[in-house]
């Protein structure tokens, strides 16, 4: 099955009802600030994982899953390019966040969300460089165990992993990061980038995403 768009409605409402825990055998306030006006204005929350300057002229949304492969061919392949030219530059404010396809990913990003915010990305890059070692996409048998020697590699027991993916008020957080991603911006697959009052899929290259980018900056002068 294609994992580039996948329909996940009844995914986030079952993830929920069904449990991460027995899945893997274990069991915005105030300061939320607005980009832009409009039906498809970015939401800015407190919790957000964000690299770059919060007054760029362009803030870019990525929502991805820790467990699709097209997420980690962007990771890897684009994104190291994109921060150079974008992020680092000042051009770009970007945010990242899980739109969960499956049990795993809530998993995954509990895990993540449990580290210092600074060590964040470095471990979502982490799995995504090793999704053959956890992801159940490659037919790992026991995802916990995966997910819990990658925890180790940034310092975290088993036991702080277990605890990580038990904690009910960060699984409903990460279902409803990607409700509201289906409802405000009728997102129903990963990578979806929101930018510019546009949302785009998957980008096949580099030079594909710098022609979206140019093209929504050049709108800003």
């Amino acid at each position: 099955m294609n994992r580039t768009y996948v329909l996940i409605g009844v995914v986030i409402v079952a993830v929920v009802a069904l449990g991460v825990a027995a899945w893997l055998v274990f069991s915005g306030g105030s300061s939320d600030t607005t980009t832009a006006a409009g039906p498809m204005a970015i939401i800015l929350k407190s919790d957000d994982r964000t690299m770059g300057n919060k007054n760029a002229p362009l803030t870019v949304v990525e929502y991805a899953a820790p467990t699709c492969p097209h997420c980690a061919h962007f990771d890897m392949d684009i994104f190291p390019q994109f921060k150079k030219d974008y992020i680092d530059t000042g051009r770009v404010f970007f945010v990242f966040r899980v739109f969960p396809l499956n049990a795993a990913d809530v998993a995954a990003e509990a895990i993540a969300r449990c580290l210092p915010e600074d060590n964040y990305f470095q471990f979502l890059d982490l799995l995504y460089r090793n999704q053959p070692k956890w992801d159940p996409e490659y037919q790992v048998a026991d995802v916990r165990a995966g997910l819990v020697e990658m925890a180790k590699i940034e310092g975290f027991s088993a036991q702080q992993v277990d605890q990580c993916i038990s904690n009910q008020a960060m699984q409903k957080r990460i279902q409803d990061v990607g409700a509201d991603a289906q409802t405000r911006y009728g997102i129903n697959g990963t990578p979806s980038f929101v930018a510019g009052g546009q949302v785009h899929g998957p980008f096949g290259d580099y030079q594909e995403f710098k022609t979206f980018l140019d093209g929504l900056l050049a709108k800003k002068k």
